[in-house]
């Protein structure tokens, strides 16, 4: 069966789904296989469990006739959306970048749902097995999509822009993170630059902003929305990063403040293009306003927690040079009477960890906070004689510290990598 035929017989119209441990009656069930787990093992346990159909790749599972075996299960996956992406035929606006794609995706979404019927992508389900998904989640009621897309090595971008065929494109920053797959800076931008090249070539775009020189240089020759502090459809000045960040902004259709509900001044771009995006599908600045102040991070990112002891900035998803860089600048600007920094090793850097890791130790040193954490292998290289600063070698080890040692009436930055499972940490908090 091809997957003309596929999409026409059993897809459209129905939910898809790779988790057999989540199907409901009509679902399409796709049997995906990883390095730990061979989808085509749950085939029969998703019909049982009122699956429309199950597609798989082996044909020693195919017991049922409502079993469709194709040659590879996530290539019909990804061209199943792809074909459906362009039978909608709906707006799309594809996000990536270094720091700050889930946060700015989130809030796009949050501005454009109280326009559009608006589907975006869940969580940061990202990559080449997200992306469909996210596609496929659209149907005949949609009326915007929004695909957030990672990627941690060369002409990733490329490929799920095929998939998507986004009209609008949004690269939030470029920096240095996953380098170990990448294996160069220069290779990360080229990467990035592959939404940028996708939008020009098909005459859309670029939300772009116009504080970051590089992308400014990189979207040269493409049709551009600007936002930025200084310049563009969108300009936003800081008038307080912590707690909360609170900005003014100035549109052509009026000046306003926004008080939103995330923490740290590196955060003012994120919602700039949220704004951006906005005002060029023809929002009202008070609409705009208001969906970003009634958004609520609870994904880990810039998200502050209040405990029966400490207040806590819980940024603990995600971690890489500049953004932890950014959160410990602007914790820095915190006042607070006892200031304590939990920090994860930073993951994917290759042959610049030690580099990496070692400049986040000096800037801890310069900025002089009361208590700092760190955790992992990748710290202890650097850990320095600085008396306010621990190293631990696990999350383990760390959890056991906090419980003996538990802080009180702090102002708490909990950073890192999402293998450091620092959320754990909340516990002891």
């Amino acid at each position: 069966m091809d997957v003309i035929d596929l999409y026409e017989r059993f897809v459209k119209g129905r939910r898809v789904t790779t988790d057999s441990r989540s199907v409901a009656p009509g679902d399409v069930f796709f049997a995906l296989k990883g390095e730990r787990f061979n989808g085509n093992c749950f085939a029969e346990q998703a019909l049982k469990e009122g699956a429309s159909c199950v597609v798989i790749d082996e044909a020693a599972y195919r017991t049922d006739s409502r079993m469709i075996l194709v040659e590879d299960v996530l290539s019909c996956l990804q061209e199943t959306a792809k074909l459906h992406r362009r039978r909608l035929g709906v707006p799309i606006l594809g996000i990536t970048g270094t720091n700050g794609k889930t946060t700015t995706k989130e809030l796009c979404s949050a501005v454009l749902s109280r326009r559009f019927r608006t589907v975006a992508t869940a969580g940061n389900y990202n990559n080449h097995i997200g992306v469909p998904l996210t596609l496929l989640g659209m149907d005949e009621k949609t009326e915007f999509g929004i695909v957030e897309m990672g990627a941690n090595h060369p002409e990733e971008i490329r490929f799920l822009c095929r998939i998507a065929d986004p009209d609008y494109g949004l690269i939030t920053n470029i920096g240095r993170a996953h380098l170990e797959g990448f294996g160069s800076y220069e290779q990360i931008v080229r990467t990035k630059k592959e939404l940028y090249d996708h939008i020009a070539a098909g005459k859309g775009r670029l939300f772009v902003s116009a504080d970051d020189p590089l992308l400014m240089e990189l979207s040269e020759g493409t049709e551009r929305i600007l936002y930025g502090q200084k310049e563009g459809i969108a300009k936003g000045e800081i008038k307080q990063s912590v707690p909360y960040l609170v900005l003014s902004l100035k549109t052509g259709k009026g000046d306003l403040y926004i008080k939103t509900k995330l923490t740290g001044g590196y955060n003012l771009s994120n919602v700039l293009a949220a704004v951006a995006a906005g005002l060029f599908f023809g929002m009202d600045p008070t609409e705009i306003r208001d969906a970003i102040e009634a958004y609520r991070p609870s994904n880990m990112r810039s998200q502050l927690v209040r405990t029966e002891r400490n207040t806590v900035i819980l940024d603990a998803y995600n971690a890489n040079p500049g953004s932890m860089r950014a959160a410990l600048e602007s914790f820095a600007e915190v006042k607070a009477p006892h200031k304590m920094v939990i920090l994860g090793e930073m993951k994917e850097l290759g042959a610049e960890s030690e580099t990496a890791h070692s400049e986040i130790v000096a800037l801890l040193t310069e900025k002089k906070f009361d208590e700092a954490l760190l955790v992992g292998n990748h710290f202890e290289h650097c850990c320095n004689s600085c008396t306010f600063i621990r190293y631990f070698e696990h999350t383990e080890a760390l959890a056991d510290y906090l419980g003996a040692h538990r802080p009180e009436n702090s102002f708490i930055l909990v950073k890192g990598s999402r293998g450091n499972r620092l959320e754990q940490m909340m516990d002891y908090l």
